[in-house]
């Protein structure tokens, strides 16, 4: 859709300009007219030449998607027509690619399509659960209430991956270094002393000798010492992309010391917020499971909430199948049952969801005190290991001497 540059005079009188997307220059100066502006100066925009390349586009951030729905559902719940809500949000949208969606959807729905359809063309900004969410939003007539809980889940959901990434950045970052490191002592520093140790006629120590063939073969080869942490990302990417790959990688992950009980808590706790979320907004159960299970992020999980949902389908409780697979503590199978039995479901499934917050705070502050040490005494023994090899030679002579 184009975009029109504007200058004029809002009703109070006052100079304004801006921008504003619109099919055609007289739809643009309708546009504003119905904002009370009177303009004086409308011309369509300069074209960006980049604006059709994918990569030169920004994308569309978990923060944007969270900011916009809760600015939507204020909206709504002040009366604003959806239609009218959504041109205000695209035209004070800074990012031109949610811009640009934002203005499709907005169309679409002017055109006859729901909401919830709209927003199903735009799949990687709008996932299957914000769509099915809204949908239910639209049947139940409380589209505002919808809104205002996914908002409130999506800021929990990206305040749950800030807590992990950040107790994950500390070790990649110590092993990065540690590779570089390595590299560079191995490549550039080893060779100086091998060039030494030549001139003193004498066997080398055994472990003096592994570092130097280990030198030796790094410096021939260090293409592949350079290229081999991008070779094993891609080979771990590509036997992930396989079913057989992806669900033995996964079930590797959950049985891992510390790591694997922080991955079972953040899908506990992924698992019961948006399948209470999902009942809360009035989602039908089954609809309801099949989403929670698509979006769980680990195949062992996703299998065992398939095996739930058929379960339900032949006449059985949550409870029982979800204690049948075994990824789940008995507690919240007991919990979930209690709700199913009080008719309270969706409230259970929400407490759970905030203990289980509380679970992985503790569990990633338990990596990061776990983390830290390991990888001081995994740097320390290496590097250490290093100069003591690239030393003994030379302890070895002044005992000689």
């Amino acid at each position: 859709m184009p975009v029109y540059i504007w200058k004029g005079v809002n009703s109070y009188g006052e100079k304004r300009k801006g921008k504003i997307d619109a099919p055609n220059e007289a739809a643009a100066e309708a546009m504003l007219r119905k904002t009370r502006i009177t303009v004086s100066v409308l011309k369509e925009a300069p074209k960006d030449i980049f604006e059709n390349i994918a990569i030169f586009q920004p994308k569309v951030t978990g923060k944007d998607v969270v900011i916009f729905t809760r600015q939507l559902s204020t909206m709504i719940d002040a009366g604003l027509p959806l239609v009218q809500s959504l041109e205000i949000l695209a035209n004070q949208q800074e990012n031109p690619t949610f811009k640009r969606i934002l203005n499709e959807v907005r169309m679409d729905v002017e055109t006859g399509t729901t909401f919830a359809d709209a927003m199903k063309r735009h799949e990687k900004v709008f996932d299957t659960l914000y769509c099915n969410m809204i949908e239910a939003g639209e049947v139940g007539g409380i589209l505002d209430t919808i809104l205002s809980r996914l908002a409130s889940f999506m800021e929990k959901n990206m305040t749950l991956k800030k807590k992990v990434k950040g107790a994950l950045t500390y070790p990649v970052i110590c092993l990065a270094i540690s590779f570089v490191i390595t590299a560079v002592i191995l490549i550039f520093v080893v060779p100086v002393f091998e060039k030494m140790f030549a001139d003193f006629d004498s066997a080398l120590p055994a472990m003096t000798q592994v570092v130097v063939d280990i030198s030796s073969l790094a410096k021939t080869y260090w293409y592949v010492v350079l290229g081999s942490p991008f070779v094993i990302s891609a080979i771990v990417k590509k036997i992930y992309a396989t079913d057989k790959g992806e669900f033995a990688i996964d079930k590797m992950l959950l049985h891992m010391p510390i790591v694997g009980i922080l991955l079972r808590r953040i899908a506990v706790a992924k698992f019961t917020r948006t399948l209470g979320t999902m009942i809360q907004s009035g989602v039908p159960i089954l609809d309801a499971l099949n989403v929670v299970a698509r979006t769980a992020g680990n195949r062992i999980i996703e299998q065992a909430v398939f095996r739930v949902a058929d379960s339900i389908t032949e006449g059985r409780t949550i409870a029982e199948p979800l204690e049948e697979t075994g990824v789940f503590p008995s507690m919240v199978v007991q919990m979930i049952n209690v709700g199913e039995s009080t008719g309270a479901l969706d409230v259970m499934l929400e407490k759970i969801a905030d203990f289980y917050d509380e679970e992985v705070d503790q569990a990633v502050d338990n990596l990061t005190a776990a983390i830290e040490p390991l990888m001081m005494v995994f740097l320390g023994g290496l590097i250490g290991g290093l100069v003591i090899a690239m030393y003994l030679p030379i302890f070895k002579l002044s005992s000689v001497v």
